[in-house]
């Protein structure tokens, strides 16, 4: 969140997170720590909305001007300097877009640049019953006047107004607000007119439902998984994970869709991982390490990295000043040397298979040369292996990422012994001493 992130003042004021207002991150202090952004190894960055919005609104949802830039993140010069700055050190800019309301305005349309006439609207209603299509398109979230798509002038307007974004600011990708609050096929449209990838916001644990839009837009953020895997570590049974390989996965891999899935344990709109369920420190390593070597994309909200445990939307938006950029952090070290591993194995070119796994741990391959472990992180266990089946890991010895003196023999069987870290072998000729110590 670009309000919480980082600022550029000298001296920020402490972020309250209780109180709904602007903390005063914006884009120059999004440049200031690209530095720390990618010393963990990350290539891309989500930033929040930066179209001009009703005043209070941190989180730039609610949109006053299409066409006007939020003030309290900088100006046009701003914006460019920081794609600019990221596309110089070969880091993509992914910005958050809202195409289905706009400011709490109640009926008082003047106030909207351009939709400023009812006829751009439906008729207002609130969204009670989440299962019901119409209900969700055309009626409000929380009191937001809902854009009428059906209106051919407001859909083409919609589309040309993101096409001069992404050609304007030089933008790489777009992360879609409240997907399912707007028809299908507008989404077909507004996928050809932007030209770059997209990634849905699809708020639902229905993996059909998730799917479904799914070539509308190019992706989804994985929802089904990230239910799967926070109740796993919430119910301490692991086995949760392969429900989601056994009966979800499948359905994502129609179309070779599973790739490009954002895979997450956080963000925004819920409450810190370890605020739910007396989670501890080391299972959050586990399961941040389970999200990068798995398939799709990791998308790791900020904060995570400094082990952050705020509660419900607006606990969950805590600003990093007020705890520090601390790069020693256990797993800021865990994504710098996970995501350095990532990218030179090129993981998105493996396969995936599920191997052994219990209430307490589960492991999986990528390929025949990379092996993940994770486990509850509660007790000590011993995990064995069958080295058979459609890809075998090939024999020799495998070295562990985090841990140069942790090595493994592969044979028929492999023995794994877990205690409170992740663990990810891969062949020892590919071990990096930069990276694994």
């Amino acid at each position: 969140m670009t309000d919480r992130f980082a600022t550029n003042n000298t001296n920020p004021k402490f972020c309250d997170v209780k109180v709904n207002n602007y903390c005063g991150g914006n884009h120059r202090g999004i440049i200031e720590k690209l530095d720390y952004i990618q010393g963990m190894g990350f290539d891309a960055i989500w930033i929040s909305p930066i179209v001009k919005n009703a005043e209070g609104s941190y989180h730039s949802y609610h949109t006053t001007d299409f066409y006007a830039l939020n003030e309290h993140f900088g100006d046009e010069k701003d914006m460019h300097d920081l794609v600019d700055e990221c596309h110089k050190r070969n880091i993509l800019v992914m910005l958050d877009v809202v195409a289905n309301h706009v400011a709490l305005v109640g009926n008082d349309f003047s106030k909207i640049n351009p939709f400023n006439s009812p006829e751009h609207y439906h008729e207002p209603c609130t969204i009670t019953d989440w299962s019901n299509y119409v209900m969700v398109e055309n009626c409000r979230l929380s009191d937001l006047p809902d854009l009428k798509h059906e209106n051919n002038w407001v859909s083409d307007e919609l589309l040309r107004w993101i096409k001069y974004m992404v050609e304007k600011y030089n933008l790489d990708g777009l992360r879609v607000d409240t997907v399912p609050e707007v028809p299908k096929w507008f989404w077909k449209k507004f996928n050809k007119v932007c030209g770059v990838f997209q990634i849905g916001e699809v708020f639902n644990g229905n993996v059909d439902y998730v799917h479904s839009y799914q070539g509308p837009l190019t992706s989804t953020f994985n929802y089904p998984l990230y239910f799967d895997i926070g109740d796993g570590f919430r119910d301490k049974n692991l086995e949760k994970l392969n429900e989601y390989y056994t009966y979800k996965r499948p359905i994502f891999q129609e179309g070779n869709f599973a790739e490009v899935l954002g895979v997450f344990i956080g963000n925004h709109d819920n409450a810190r991982f370890l605020y739910q369920g007396q989670r501890t420190k080391e299972q959050l390593d586990m399961a941040s390490v389970f999200s990068v070597f798995w398939e799709g994309i990791p998308v790791i909200y900020y904060g995570d990295e400094q082990y952050f445990d705020g509660g419900p939307d607006p606990g969950c938006r805590e600003a990093v000043w007020d705890h520090g950029y601390n790069t020693n952090s256990p797993l800021y070290q865990y994504y710098r040397t996970a995501l350095y591993y990532r990218k030179q194995l090129a993981l998105w070119d493996k396969d995936l298979e599920q191997l052994e796994f219990s209430k307490e741990y589960y492991s999986f391959r990528r390929g025949n040369d990379v092996l993940t472990v994770i486990s509850l992180a509660i007790n000590d266990v011993t995990v064995t292996i069958k080295n058979e089946g459609y890809k075998k890991i090939q024999q020799g010895t495998l070295c562990n990422i985090f841990d140069a003196n942790d090595k493994i023999t592969v044979g028929e069987t492999i023995t794994i012994n877990m205690k409170k870290a992740p663990k990810v072998y891969i062949p020892e000729k590919y071990i990096n001493s930069t990276y694994t110590k």
